[in-house]
């Protein structure tokens, strides 16, 4: 089965730019992609998909993944987005799982979230902003010196990343049916296994 040339990850990357100037925003997608597709990986092996299957199924996850906030740098309010995006993926014909993940990632959408996919995107949009945080506070700027316990300490300082939903990483871990801590530490070493895209390797890291 040949990739659906829609819906080729450099095709998402594409639409990303086009719509993002922030490099803030186009690492927080980065970062989100890069933990959905752990998933998305873990998922397949579980799955047992025969090769062709297997790429299809974490393109399917990699693209999610980067365009969940394609539209946001334009259409922030919460009427607009992730509206205006999932109706541009489906006037473009990108698939409905994409759009139906994106549309569910925002829990006012009221889209469920009910495939596996969904519930990665959920679990690691918040996640892997605050896993960026916790780097860059570290003197080394290094996801490689996070760990489950400073982040879950992070996580009670109300005053710390003070834009993330705590709630919503509890929640998408609970929903993927993963302890939080696994959770978490899933997404570190996802993360950092990708540092050197995400900007994350700092400087005179502990490995």
């Amino acid at each position: 089965m040949a990739l659906d040339e829609r819906y080729t990850r450099e095709r998402a990357w594409i639409l990303l730019n086009e719509w993002t100037q922030s490099p803030s925003l186009i690492k927080h997608a980065l970062g989100v992609e890069t933990c959905v597709l752990a998933y998305g990986e873990k998922e397949a092996d579980t799955r047992g998909l025969t090769e062709d299957e297997r790429e299809n199924f974490l393109v399917l996850y990699a693209t999610t993944g980067l365009l969940h906030d394609f539209d946001y740098e334009r259409h922030p309010s919460l009427e607009e987005h992730p509206f205006v995006g999932t109706r541009l993926l489906a006037e473009q014909g990108w698939p409905q799982e994409i759009r139906t993940a994106i549309l569910g990632h925002a829990s006012y959408s009221g889209v469920p979230r009910v495939s596996h996919l969904d519930k990665a995107l959920f679990a690691c949009d918040e996640l892997s902003g605050f896993l960026t945080a916790c780097s860059l506070v570290k003197p080394t700027k290094s996801i490689f010196d996070v760990d489950v316990a400073g982040v879950k300490k992070k996580m009670k300082d109300k005053a710390f990343a003070r834009g993330v939903h705590r709630d919503d990483i509890l929640t998408g871990a609970s929903e993927l049916g993963v302890p939080v801590d696994d959770h978490i530490a899933f997404c570190i070493t996802a993360m950092q296994k990708n540092a050197d895209v995400l900007g994350l390797r700092g400087s005179l890291a502990t490995q």
